[in-house]
């Protein structure tokens, strides 16, 4: 074979050659998402009532955003969901695990707020034509340029989990303070608790279960994301749950507390914590960054996110404070 004849065939085969290594990196990609899928466990905390419980994590591809909890009561005549994880990956294979424990359709999706680890599964259930409840303060979120930033971010962030598919979802109705619902057969008290966490929060009690969901009220064995909260409202309403009369609570994040007392004095405390030494720091016009520095931790650095949470939230109460002093609270 002469020189420019192996040159030639060099040439053809490149394109070739290319293309194949282009399919062999997308089916590595593929198969190294595939073998990063967490698991998701289902764990019974009553009689008909269950729920998963998602990663201490931010979320990311190699999670699939599963990082906050969602739970189930197979009710008399139906399957009633509470919140439906961060997407619709995760949201099937909710619904995978309802199938194993009842045939009963989902009749009814509550959800506790519209953050996007909550909300990005709805459309599953949508589409199963589950009928779907929040708390009408969602709405201003729901339609705001904020939500719409996020997913658009999400959709990169969170490839390909989340994607062009995915739509935020809204409500079927709307409720305004707390209630009552009967819903497939069972008693639920929807109470509203917000503005807390979010404008929108709601808790879910069974009574037939004795099963709290708390929402994102309570992170259990790991620091809150504070975000813009009103925590003076937010340590109202954790005071609040402790009037339930519950054997479990189910938190938006973390294991299910059997100690309620405990688990939501851990997020009373630190909530007031942040109020206290950022109250102070504004109040002395002292600078973040010096007051940060300055500031005890150590009760609550050992948990999982405090290194990603613990400024952010430490930064937000500073600014509420100053808020709240101009405001003359």
């Amino acid at each position: 074979m002469t020189t420019s004849t192996r040159s030639h065939l060099r040439r053809l085969a490149r394109p070739w050659l290319g293309g194949l290594l282009g399919l062999c990196a997308a089916c590595a990609s593929t198969w190294a998402l595939a073998q990063a899928v967490p698991e998701m466990a289902l764990k019974q905390v009553g009689a008909h009532t269950y729920y998963v419980e998602g990663l201490a994590a931010l979320g990311s591809p190699a999670n699939q955003n599963f990082i906050s909890n969602a739970g189930f009561v197979v009710a008399r005549d139906g399957v009633v969901v509470i919140d439906t994880l961060g997407s619709p990956a995760l949201a099937r294979r909710l619904v995978e695990k309802i199938a194993a424990v009842t045939p009963k359709p989902v009749t009814h999706v509550i959800l506790t707020h519209y953050h996007a680890d909550h909300i990005y599964g709805l459309q599953v259930f949508k589409q199963l034509g589950a009928q779907i409840i929040a708390h009408q303060n969602g709405r201003e979120y729901l339609h705001s340029e904020t939500a719409e930033q996020r997913l658009v971010a999400s959709r990169t962030d969170l490839a390909p989990w989340v994607d062009g598919s995915v739509q935020l979802v809204p409500a079927d109705r709307w409720l305004d303070g707390s209630t009552t619902l009967e819903l497939a057969g069972t008693r639920f008290v929807v109470e509203q608790v917000g503005p807390s966490h979010t404008p929108e929060d709601l808790a879910i009690y069974v009574p037939s279960e004795r099963v709290l969901f708390a929402g994102d009220l309570i992170f259990s064995g790991r620091l809150p994301f504070v975000g813009k909260a009103n925590s003076d409202q937010w340590i109202t309403a954790l005071n609040r749950l402790l009037g339930f009369d519950a054997q479990v609570v189910v938190p938006g994040h973390g294991g299910a507390s059997t100690d309620p007392r405990k688990d939501i004095g851990f997020i009373r405390d630190y909530l007031g914590h942040l109020r206290r030494t950022m109250g102070q720091a504004s109040s002395d016009m002292q600078p973040f960054d010096e007051a940060y520095a300055q500031t005890d931790w150590s009760a609550y650095e050992h948990m999982p996110m405090f290194p990603f949470a613990n400024r952010m939230n430490a930064y937000n109460t500073y600014l509420l404070m100053e808020q709240e002093g101009m405001r003359g609270k």
